[in-house]
């Protein structure tokens, strides 16, 4: 890994891959009857989303490690993404655990981090030689 921000990323989508898989598991076999059926759609969401944004950071790192042009973008595009990933399940998490509140408003904050995200992995694709 030659980018400084790389061993953070892959640490985080380590925790972020296993935040969704216990998310998931938890809303298959025990939220159900504790919450209702709508938080299980919930953290259902949440874990599908996170679990995608996981593995895009350690995609992107392993990509910052072989691409010479563009790698601050997707340097950038990591710490999105991470952001996202914290933000947007995790709202979306506590949606279905107390219901709506002033905690939902980072939602979106998190949704458009993803999508900044997104857009730097594509700028980064066009500055590739």
């Amino acid at each position: 890994m030659t980018d400084r921000s790389a061993r953070p990323q892959l640490f985080l989508a380590g925790l972020f891959g296993a935040m969704a898989v216990a998310c998931a598991a938890y809303a298959a076999h025990g939220l159900g009857p504790v919450k209702g059926e709508r938080a299980v759609e919930l953290w259902r969401t949440g874990s599908q989303v996170q679990m995608v944004h996981a593995a895009l950071l350690v995609g992107l790192v392993a990509l910052q490690a072989r691409m010479e042009a563009g790698r601050g973008l997707l340097a950038a595009a990591g710490w999105l993404v991470a952001l996202g990933s914290l933000l947007f399940p995790g709202a979306v998490y506590l949606l279905g655990w107390f219901g709506p509140s002033a905690l939902g408003a980072v939602a979106p904050i998190g949704g458009l981090s993803l999508i900044l995200g997104w857009l730097c992995v594509a700028a980064a694709a066009l500055r590739a030689r």
